[in-house]
């Protein structure tokens, strides 16, 4: 997902309410997570709903991660997803690399999602940041 294109999309969307339903979209599409990585091994710690992350390599000339993930909650669902789509395919040190928070900020999510929300899409992004600088090393 291109930061660039994901940044147009939010702003032809207009209001919020039509931003809320893409965002559930993505989320819809997301890769059905296997029931088997369900467990308190993946779970995200510091979200109110249900989420869990996980991650595999994908082997090249610089090995890149592919992340999955599930949540309970349908906006939380399509949070996962918009992360999923700016970090997986991307070496440890691109994702180490990223601004995601000023990506945040950019889309105006920032402002439009509940504080909870917000603690629980910044405890992924640290998630995703933990697996790849475990990779990197």
């Amino acid at each position: 997902m291109d930061i660039e294109d994901l940044a147009e999309t939010f702003e032809l969307l207009g209001d919020w309410e039509e931003r809320y339903r893409y965002l559930i979209e993505l989320g819809r599409k997301l890769a059905p997570m296997p029931e088997s990585e369900k467990d308190d091994a993946h779970k995200v710690r510091g979200c109110m709903s249900q989420v869990w992350l996980a991650h595999s390599f994908r082997d090249g000339p610089q090995p890149t991660l592919e992340f999955r993930g599930d949540s309970d909650a349908h906006i939380v669902k399509g949070l996962i997803a918009l992360l999923l789509g700016l970090t997986s395919g991307r070496t440890p040190q691109e994702i180490l690399d990223m601004d995601i928070a000023a990506v945040f900020t950019r889309l105006g999510l920032e402002q439009h999602i509940s504080m909870n929300r917000r603690n629980g899409f910044y405890a992924m992004v640290e998630r995703i940041r933990q697996m790849a600088a475990a990779a990197r090393t």
